[in-house]
């Protein structure tokens, strides 16, 4: 997966032209013509009409609020066994761990990894461990906002090697984004970036 984050992230940059280039028509001027007119677009234009802008409300929106763990939390106070449990019937890799009796003020994150590392690797039990003694604290926690542009989201995830990013506004629990929900939307986006190039080419610009 991370290897699939990077060949993206590099190849990114170069998705547009590279079409343009391979675009098969009948007379060369033509072709040069058409590749000049989109190197000579404006970024903010190209921006203007949904080139990678993409943002992580975005992803939240089209989860929705019962969709794959979005919005599925624990507290510092449940047992690491039920926090494993949820995840198990949610089919999801890790847990927003919210302050008891604060709403949904942010404490930490609680992941498989964490489980691992944390509880069968020391021999501990999940059963009498509190979930608030192995997260990943708060000020730990690497995390975005409604506004963040998933590429954006996507470099933070692959630079720290995590999986699970948690989508806040202050100190307020939006929800969580996966590293399937960026690549998703990654490719999604590319594939609407094809049509609005086909569309360029035919002079809908």
């Amino acid at each position: 997966m991370q290897g699939a984050l990077r060949a993206i992230q590099f190849h990114g940059g170069s998705f547009k032209k590279s079409i343009l280039q391979h675009v098969r028509v009948a007379e060369p001027s033509f072709r040069s013509n058409i590749i000049a007119r989109y190197e000579s677009a404006s970024p903010a234009r190209l921006e203007e009409h949904g080139f990678e802008s993409t943002t992580i409300a975005d992803i939240l929106k089209g989860k929705g609020k019962s969709a794959d763990g979005s919005w599925l939390w624990c507290n510092t106070e449940d047992t690491v066994y039920d926090a494993v449990k949820s995840m198990t019937q949610h089919n999801v890799g890790a847990l927003l761990v919210v302050k008891p009796a604060e709403g949904k003020s942010i404490a930490g994150i609680i992941t498989e990894r964490d489980y691992l590392r944390k509880i069968i690797v020391q021999g501990r039990s999940s059963k009498t461990t509190k979930v608030g003694d192995i997260m990943t604290e708060e000020n730990k926690l690497i995390t975005v906002t409604s506004d963040t542009k998933v590429l954006k989201a996507m470099q933070l995830m692959t630079d720290n090697r995590i999986r699970h990013i948690p989508v806040v506004e202050g100190k307020n629990m939006l929800g969580m984004v996966s590293i399937g929900d960026v690549v998703r939307a990654v490719v999604d986006e590319h594939r609407e970036e094809l049509k609005r190039l086909n569309a360029f080419i035919q002079g809908g610009y």
